[in-house]
């Protein structure tokens, strides 16, 4: 601030004088009083100034000849003149006088020196303008006040951190960008010198260097930033104490009020760190005490703070300060959800930083990654991600394996960004190879597992492994062949169940596909069926993110559909099977932009119409691509490809590239229509390898419908090949051959008859294991042409299969003790044995449609088999064919039928009362089978319950589809359990306790429509009936009527709504219950499900005696001691038994 000086007398401005009374000026320098003009006044005072520059220290007579002037310039006149050249003069004369005075200054007066060294303070506001024509006087001033260190006389003076505060606040407010270093350099001296030689830094000083470290003042002017930065650096010695002292004051004691800096504290904090750590060697102590406080907020901010400090890229505060790192680390497990999350998410730049650091972080994510928080999980999985995507080689495979848990979070972000933070580093990695082989390694993992998600309920799951697989797994915009090659190579390396998981995906696809194509259909009758459009909507629905909008949205693009002509053929070319990838992408296109709307950022229609484009675009086979894919595939052949560099052998290259094809054959059987891809797969033909063989022939079969008539060189070549492989191929060969002869020739009555009369004229039991092969191929060709084969194979069943094979043993066999053995330790007889069982199977599933009495004796004969004995080494592989699995006590063999029964159930392939066999596995030893048997069960309710809400035409069925009804045949079953056989026995009870409730539990657990109480009226039904198959046995009856009261029981001890009234009476199956004693109207179920009630039905007669035939205690073995009475009990169901186990239980595969 300039301060105008108020007019004085003359006398009043000479100050000290000299004895006589004058003042001396240097020669040629006129006396300088306000009598003279300005510019005279500074010209005058140049000469001065150039005079004093001149001088040096030791010019003792000069010193005491201008000691009046130096006097004289410090009056009041020249401190306050109103003009700034002179007040400029003026400083640079004063500077001087106290370089050529040092030590001693001339001025003995505290307040003249006060006002001196403010003057000089005020005028170094000049170096702010470089450009201007005084700014080296400016220059010059700095200069020498930094060199004599002048300010340093201030040290006497009480009120000395006035001055120093006011000289460090304007060398920060001037410094700016135009300076050169050697003006830093100057103010660094002249702020470090009254820094280190000082008695210390009060806090108003410390406050004026801290204020340009704060965010807001750096952002505002980096120089004063890199003054003070350089300051602090230069004087850490002296100053670290101070900062300690204002540290402590506020954080510990809290006294806020000593500094207006308070409030920023933490983010000096870090500018400190940043600067030299040593400055705050006594202050990190602190920060660990706040670490502990009870204050939430307070140590998030802390958090945040040494999350900065510790993650930092030069920091070693982790290792220099163990007890500040451990400490910090326990935030990690912090009660406050902001603080937990703080901490993870510095752990991202922490791995990036300091990878020494990732053993002590490990721990901690890991217990994090199961934070109830699903934001805290959310963030472990970005941190992880994050540092991954860096270098793969800050992160380990724990933190790795981490992520991989979280794909399966309950929590649809979660396992979101799990799923594509992997892809994403598969597609750096391994797709792309950024960090070489070991990296790739190390993460081709990833590819198995998620395809392996595809396993999971949810359709969002699946969509986003689809997605994954088409931009990361295999890129859908790369040029064909790379596509096909890394789709090849990416097919050998995954593991079965990854394999498994992406040829079901492709199913899903193609089945979406179909439905749609259906919907189209539908759309060119010229009648409009409404109920076959809705259901075909609701199945697509069904098959996009949350069913329940997605309906509305298939509906309304319905309704676009049949208003738009133009749409409905570019949907009609994108599922096509003659559609390109290309033509895809354009289709997907054009379709997206007929429906978007430009006034409509977000359309969530427009984005459920991409879901299901994006299913059904076929947007990585065609034409094009599989002809890549066999090419690759003879490369491999070849031995030119670059199998072991990808990672696998030639041989896996082949078998697998030759599985994808048979794979891709049922999903885009036109694309593979080709005289190049056909001549490809003949070479494979001619292969040793017999599963390359097999898949070949499966392709030809599912592909080929065309080749007779479009490529008769091909079939000319291909039928002898045919014949080969159905009379001495494998087994799975001739299977294949036949079909493959019966599915693509339309002479395949001359073909079949050509492999079938030589295989029958030469069938030797002596020789077993050349019977194999041939009753493979006469079983099929019995199966696919059961009218022209119809009586030979008759012979051929009575004359060999029967009497000479089944009948005889040749050998003894050896037994090993072991309850299963593979085929490799069975003897050639017995596996013919098997054969020969599954021949009779196919010969009655060819004659199913024909009354006919070989199918009989056939069924007398399998029945004989049942009950008869054997040799448990041997005997054990036929029962396991004709139906009594799940009855013997046999590990393998439980899993089988379970497996089958299940596989049968879930496709509605088989009635309802083969469910209640399931209650029987609440009797397996093995924990592990039950739980999987509750799943098969869960499975199956769930099916038939969302069949019955997406049918409205399965209201004619609910005797057979509503879960509920199984409870007759459960109750039907159990009490035909040969273990229950005491109706007081409490054990015998417990264990069909057991079985009831294996079943209910998953049956009760809704309630939905008073279902419980349906359950409940069906089980006091049947207690007023009597058993069809033993009405007059009173023993019999017992047991049903026993089985009854505990399923009451169990009813009423785990529902407490069971009680409510059942408006309508169930209906029983009167196959296994009489009709009731006191006749009530029979009616279908009107409370388990309101919509579907439907009075006048008749009952449900349906003949089976399925659970009959399951009666056999689980865990009960076939001996002597059993055997009549297991005869006994099957006797009279035993054809209908038989029947359905091999119908509907062991081909449905």
């Amino acid at each position: 601030m300039d301060f105008t000086a108020q007019p004085k007398p003359a006398t009043a401005l000479c100050g000290v004088v000299s004895a006589d009374g004058k003042i001396a000026y240097p020669p040629g320098v006129k006396e300088i009083t306000d009598k003279i003009t300005t510019d005279e006044m500074i010209k005058r005072l140049k000469m001065v100034v150039k005079t004093f520059m001149d001088m040096d220290q030791d010019s003792e007579d000069e010193k005491q000849q201008y000691l009046p002037l130096a006097l004289h310039l410090a009056s009041e006149f020249f401190l306050r003149n109103p003009n700034k050249d002179v007040r400029l003069l003026v400083a640079c004369c004063l500077a001087d006088i106290f370089r050529i005075y040092a030590p001693e200054a001339p001025y003995t007066s505290h307040d003249k020196l006060k006002d001196i060294f403010l003057f000089i303070t005020r005028q170094l506001k000049g170096l702010e303008d470089t450009k201007s024509p005084q700014f080296n006087r400016y220059f010059y001033l700095l200069e020498n006040l930094a060199w004599v260190k002048s300010y340093n006389i201030c040290f006497e003076l009480e009120d000395c951190n006035e001055i120093f505060i006011q000289l460090f606040r304007t060398l920060f407010s001037v410094i700016n960008n135009s300076h050169n270093k050697k003006v830093q350099m100057h103010m660094l001296d002249l702020m470090s010198s009254i820094i280190m030689e000082g008695d210390g830094v009060t806090q108003e000083l410390l406050d004026s260097i801290l204020i340009n470290l704060i965010p807001a003042h750096k952002n505002l002017n980096k120089q004063s930033f890199d003054l003070a930065k350089v300051l602090l650096k230069r004087t850490v010695q002296t100053i670290e104490a101070c900062i300690a002292n204002f540290f402590n004051q506020v954080l510990v004691l809290g006294r806020s009020s000593v500094s207006d800096l308070s409030e920023h504290v933490f983010d000096l904090i870090q500018e400190l760190f940043a600067i030299d750590p040593h400055l705050l060697l006594s202050v990190m102590p602190q920060l660990e005490f706040k670490l502990k406080s009870n204050d939430g907020e307070e140590r998030l901010a802390v958090v945040r703070l040494l999350a900065k400090l510790f993650g930092s890229k030069d920091s070693d505060l982790a290792t220099q300060n163990r007890p500040l790192w451990q400490c910090f680390l326990g935030r990690f497990n912090d009660i406050h959800v902001p603080v937990r999350l703080e901490s993870v998410k510095f752990a991202s730049h922490c791995l990036m930083n300091h990878p020494d650091l990732a053993k002590d972080l490990t721990e901690y994510l890991k217990v994090r990654s199961h934070d109830p928080e699903e934001a805290i999980r959310h963030d472990v999985i970005v941190t992880i991600i994050t540092a991954a995507k860096r270098d793969l080689a800050l992160v380990n495979d724990q933190l790795l394996g981490f992520v991989r848990e979280r794909t399966l979070d309950k929590r649809w972000r979660v396992r979101k960004e799990a799923m594509m933070g992997l892809a994403q580093l598969y597609k750096k990695y391994c797709l792309h190879g950024e960090a070489g082989k070991e990296a790739a390694e190390k993460v081709s993992w990833i590819k198995d597992k998620l395809l392996h998600i595809y396993y999971q309920n949810s359709i969002d799951d699946k969509l986003l492994v689809e997605k994954i697989f088409a931009q990361y797994l295999v890129p859908h915009n790369l040029e064909t062949e790379e596509r096909m090659k890394c789709l090849y190579y990416l097919y050998a390396s995954l593991d079965p169940n990854a394999v498994k998981a992406l040829n079901e995906m492709w199913k899903c696809q193609n089945m979406l596909r179909s439905h749609v194509r259906e919907l189209l259909d539908l759309h060119k009758q010229p009648t409009a069926n409404c109920s076959a459009m809705f259901g075909k909507l609701m199945t697509i629905a069904k098959n996009l993110p949350d069913p329940g909008k997605a309906q509305d949205f298939v509906k309304k693009f319905n309704q676009v559909l049949g208003d738009d002509e133009k749409l409905r053929s570019q949907l009609e070319l994108l599922i096509s099977p003659t559609c390109s990838c290309k033509q895809a992408d354009v289709c997907v296109r054009e379709i997206a932009r007929k429906l978007a709307n430009p006034k409509q950022p977000t359309n969530p229609f427009l984005e459920m119409v991409k879901f299901l484009l994006e299913r059904i675009a076929p947007v990585h086979i065609d034409s094009e691509a599989i002809s890549a894919l066999v090419k690759l595939m003879n490369k491999s052949i070849e031995g030119t490809a670059d199998d072991e560099e990808e990672g696998v052998s030639p041989d896996t290259a082949i078998r697998s590239g030759l599985e994808l094809l048979k794979v891709l054959s049922f999903t885009h059987p036109t694309s593979f229509h080709s005289a190049e891809t056909y001549e490809s797969l003949l070479q494979c033909l001619r292969m040793e390898d017999d599963k390359v063989a097999e898949a070949a022939i499966q392709i030809f079969r599912n592909t080929g419908h065309k080749i007779e008539t479009d490529l008769p060189q091909i079939r000319s070549t291909l039928i002898p090949i045919l014949h080969q492989k159905a009379k001495r191929g494998t087994p799975h060969q001739a299977k294949q051959a036949v079909h493959c002869i019966h599915a693509i020739f339309t002479n395949k009555e001359v073909q079949l008859a050509q492999i079938f009369e030589p295989l029958s004229r030469s069938l030797n039991a002596d020789v077993p294991e050349q019977l194999i092969t041939p009753l493979v191929s006469l079983g099929h060709i019995s199966m696919l042409a059961p009218d022209q084969f119809a009586s030979p194979m008759k012979s051929v069943v009575a004359n060999f299969i029967v009497k000479d094979l089944l009948m005889n043993d040749r050998s003894t066999g050896e037994k090993n003790g072991k309850l299963w053995s593979p085929d490799e330790e069975v003897s050639p007889e017995v596996l013919a044995k098997v054969q020969a069982i599954k021949l009779l199977v196919r010969w009655l599933l060819g004659m199913k449609n024909n009354q006919s009495k070989s199918a009989n004796s056939t069924l007398r004969l399998l029945s004989a088999m049942l009950v008869s004995e054997g040799d448990l080494t041997e005997q054990k592989r036929i029962r396991t064919y004709i139906g009594t699995i799940y009855l013997i006590n046999i590990e393998c063999l439980r899993q089988i039928f379970a497996q089958k029964l299940h596989k049968a159930l879930v496709k509605l392939l088989l009635p309802l009362e083969y469910m209640a066999i399931f209650a029987l596995c609440a009797k397996d030893p093995v924990k592990e089978r039950r739980a999987h048997a509750r799943q098969c069960l869960l499975k199956n309710i769930s099916i038939r319950r969302e069949y019955i809400k997406q049918n409205p035409m399965a209201t004619e069925k609910l005797l057979s589809l509503l879960p509920e009804y199984v409870v007759p045949y459960m109750i039907h079953l159990l009490a035909h359990d040969p273990d229950f056989t005491r109706s007081q026995d409490v054990d015998q009870l417990r264990d069909i306790k057991e079985c009831l409730w294996f079943m209910l539990e998953v049956l009760m657990t809704k309630n939905e429509n008073n279902s419980h109480a349906f359950m409940k009226k069906m089980a006091e039904n049947i207690k007023l009936t009597k058993d069809a198959q033993s009405p007059d046995e009173s023993k019999m009856n017992e047991k049903l009527y026993t089985v009854c009261d505990v399923a009451l029981c169990v009813i009423n001890s785990k529902s407490a709504l069971c009680n409510a009234d059942s408006p309508k009476d169930p209906v029983l199956p009167m196959k296994f219950f009489t009709q009731p004693e006191k006749p009530k109207p029979a009616g279908v179920l009107g409370a388990v499900n309101k919509p579907l009630s439907a009075t006048g039905r008749k009952p449900y007669v349906r003949s089976t005696g399925a659970e009959t035939g399951s009666n056999i205690n689980v865990n009960s073995e076939l001996n002597p001691s059993t055997g009549n009475r297991s005869r006994q009990f099957f006797s009279p169901l035993v054809f209908v038994t038989i029947t359905h186990y091999l119908v509907h239980l062991l081909f449905f595969t």
